[in-house]
């Protein structure tokens, strides 16, 4: 591996670790103070890189900007976020979420933490490398711009807004989105293509207060009972959603595309492992990563209803609600989308019972250019670091921002990171190995070295 020294990996271990007690969760209003606490953090860490720092105020969370701007003939972008997940279930975690914790053992060296992988162990990655680059080789060879924002967990509101309306400040030869991952441990990936996201919440509202479920149940409607069944009603047993118009803007995949992915090393089996469950089971029709990456979803992301506790309470409860996410592919819009959810539950839903519907901000899908000097310096930064050639793969998750740099900006993107698929990135003891974030700290300034080439 280049361009890295054992004082860069271990000042951005310490960097981490005080970064990852910051409990930055966008979508707990509880949380706005610890949101800027981590802006504060993000600020300094940019300043001290040598970087002129902007602090740009939003709705929610600052947005934190750091430039070494001085009219070389390119510019560098580079995104990472400061925002996280919330760490629930906590019961599920083997050490406190936001206490980061370095496990060693025959499977390796890691930092486990809300945040480690997603994205603030990425962030600190590149921070070091244009650290490194500037104390080894001096000034940098483009104009760099260091975007990190507080709300990408949240739909990325108020960047999307300030880009928007000021698309030339993020204008650039190349964005670097470092919040993906790689394919496989060894096996770096650009990522051109990343589905979009509808996400709302169905609450269904039927008496006034819990009922007695003997004095009531079987005439009065249990909006739990209703939810569940609507639920159900979204899916057909193909696994396919019998959501009319749900599939009316999706692209198809070519065959000149399912070749290509079928290509693709894929270790199905131990993919099943990693997820931990009997089998896999999707829409018919298609593979496993088609399903990942191409075609579009509706899933529960949680239920409530009723009583929780321990033991046993007879109630017929007064609401129930689902939280459910559609992750979509080009061509379809998220708007739309969550206008077809609500309408759907409205309709399906029996005269008894009450529907209410919100809506959280969406993003679009998004398809990038596999070729150019942007994606050319980031192909030949994985030679360096990696030893081989990386993949060319789509992504099943949703980075909000990257369509808005690619098609407000028009800024080439390049979607990459240094992440592992295990680091369970939303779930609790998410984690990041430390042979990681070395390599992101090294690919940093490959991707510069390139960039400078070209």
């Amino acid at each position: 591996m280049t361009g890295s020294r054992p004082s860069d990996l271990a000042g951005a271990i310490d960097a981490l670790f005080t970064f990852l007690r910051i409990p930055s969760i966008s979508s707990d209003p509880e949380r706005r103070g610890d949101c800027i606490r981590a802006s504060d953090w993000v600020a300094r860490a940019f300043e001290e890189t040598g970087l002129d720092v902007e602090r740009i105020a939003t709705d929610g969370a600052p947005i934190i900007s750091g430039a070494d701007v001085r009219g070389r003939p390119r510019r560098l972008l580079f995104y990472a976020h400061y925002d996280v997940q919330p760490p629930d279930p906590l019961a599920e975690w083997r050490s406190p979420p936001f206490e980061p914790t370095r496990v060693r053992g025959e499977d390796g060296d890691r930092i486990v933490a809300r945040g480690a992988s997603d994205d603030k162990g990425q962030l600190v990655a590149v921070l070091a490398g244009l650290r490194a680059w500037r104390r080894e080789r001096g000034e940098f060879p483009a104009d760099i711009l260091f975007v990190s924002e507080g709300e990408e967990e949240v739909g990325s509101p108020g960047l999307q807004g300030l880009i928007a309306r000021e698309p030339e400040r993020f204008r650039a030869d190349a964005a670097v989105i470092a919040d993906c991952e790689c394919f496989a441990r060894g096996v770096p990936a650009i990522f051109y293509g990343l589905r979009g996201l509808a996400y709302i919440e169905v609450e269904v509202i039927g008496p006034r207060s819990d009922l007695h479920s003997g004095t009531y149940g079987g005439a009065v409607d249990n909006p739990a009972n209703v939810l569940a069944a609507m639920l159900a009603a979204c899916r057909d047993a193909e696994g396919r959603i019998a959501i009319p118009g749900f599939y009316d803007s999706v692209r198809p995949i070519d065959g000149d595309e399912r070749a290509r992915i079928a290509a693709v090393p894929f270790d199905e089996e131990a993919f099943r492992a990693d997820a931990g469950v009997p089998a896999l089971r999707g829409e018919t029709g298609y593979t496993t990563l088609e399903r990942r990456w191409a075609r579009p979803t509706l899933d529960v992301n949680g239920l409530t209803a009723g009583f929780q506790g321990k033991g046993a309470k007879t109630v017929l409860p007064a609401r129930a609600s689902a939280k459910l996410s559609a992750r979509l592919v080009p061509d379809q819009d998220p708007d739309e989308i969550a206008a077809l959810l609500e309408g759907f539950f409205r309709d399906i839903a029996p005269a008894a019972v009450e529907v209410r519907a919100t809506r959280h901000p969406g993003a679009k899908p998004v398809f990038i250019q596999t070729t150019g000097p942007a994606i050319d310096a980031a192909r030949r930064a994985a030679v360096a670091v990696y030893g081989r050639e990386p993949l060319f793969v789509r992504n099943g998750a949703t980075i909000p921002i990257v369509e808005v740099f690619h098609n407000r900006a028009k800024t080439p993107c390049v979607p990459t990171g240094f992440a592992l698929p295990d680091d369970r990135i939303h779930s609790p003891n998410e984690k990041l190995d430390v042979e990681c974030l070395e390599q992101g700290i090294a690919w940093t300034m490959e991707y510069l070295s390139a960039f400078a080439d070209l």
